[in-house]
């Protein structure tokens, strides 16, 4: 494969992850096969990029104009608009499915009707609350280290949400998982994680350390209790695993700035 012919590959591997990650209609004239859909999973980080930079775009346009904690509230809006809340959606059927099943079987039943009960919506409405919170303790330091927090967040969260894929067992059970990546090699986890070490190095450099061992240590949590809870993961799992990743990204970033106002 010439140079030409790779970068125009990875190209058409990016707008199919911006296709099926988002609700950005790059598809119609696009049919990917499954080993294509699975190659593209290498994007996933920089689909958070897009979607954390976008969001962190109307965060800081509207606070010029309108009071912070109103456009932090329209850019958390635009990156569930820009996504569909999938993530959001996952989270909700997760914590349903996994709060009131009590066999593998029923929670994957449960998360297959995807109907939400009161699990699902208190662990959605405290993460978006907790969300809010942490980007406006933010924006009180500064509303730039905001719009930069929503870029690590939506990317690293993706980052460490996507690897779960390799290593873990997705779970079949008529269709289930909702989920086009299925597998995943070591070049497309590698191009992934990779990602995630540019983006920390380019926003926040000096939390790196702190933010690599905090979504190691979740990951292996989520990777742990996924597979206690139904063997394995779904695409709403992953979904919970993004949200729960984009909440400790901004835990660190705010620590990290509380540590350093201190000294």
């Amino acid at each position: 494969m010439g140079k030409w012919a790779f970068w125009l590959e990875q190209l058409r591997l990016f707008v199919i992850a911006v296709g099926f990650f988002t609700r950005i209609p790059l598809l119609r004239r696009i049919s990917p096969d499954n080993d294509t859909i699975n190659r593209a999973s290498r994007y996933y980080g920089l689909v958070g990029t897009l979607v954390g930079g976008l969001s962190a775009l109307v965060l800081w346009l509207l606070s010029i104009y309108l009071p912070l904690s109103v456009a932090i509230v329209l850019s958390m809006i635009t990156s569930v608009w820009l996504t569909g809340g999938f993530d959001e959606h996952g989270l909700a059927v997760t914590a349903d499915s996994f709060g009131a099943g009590d066999s593998a079987g029923q929670k994957l039943q449960m998360m297959k009707e995807r109907r939400l009960g009161s699990y699902g919506v208190l662990a959605l409405v405290l993460a978006l609350l907790l969300k809010f919170e942490l980007l406006m303790e933010l924006a009180l330091y500064d509303p730039t280290l905001t719009a930069l927090a929503l870029v690590l967040g939506h990317t690293l969260s993706r980052v460490t949400s996507a690897s779960l894929i390799f290593g873990e067992t997705c779970v079949h059970e008529e269709g289930l998982s909702r989920h086009p990546v299925q597998r995943q090699s070591i070049n497309e986890l590698s191009f992934l994680l990779v990602t995630g070490v540019v983006v920390m190095l380019l926003f926040s450099r000096g939390q790196l350390i702190p933010l690599v061992i905090g979504l190691l240590l979740l990951r292996f949590i989520l990777a742990r209790w996924f597979r206690h809870q139904i063997d394995g993961y779904t695409g709403d799992t992953l979904g919970a695993g993004q949200q729960l990743a984009e909440v400790l990204v901004y835990i660190i970033v705010l620590a990290g700035w509380n540590a350093a106002s201190r000294s």
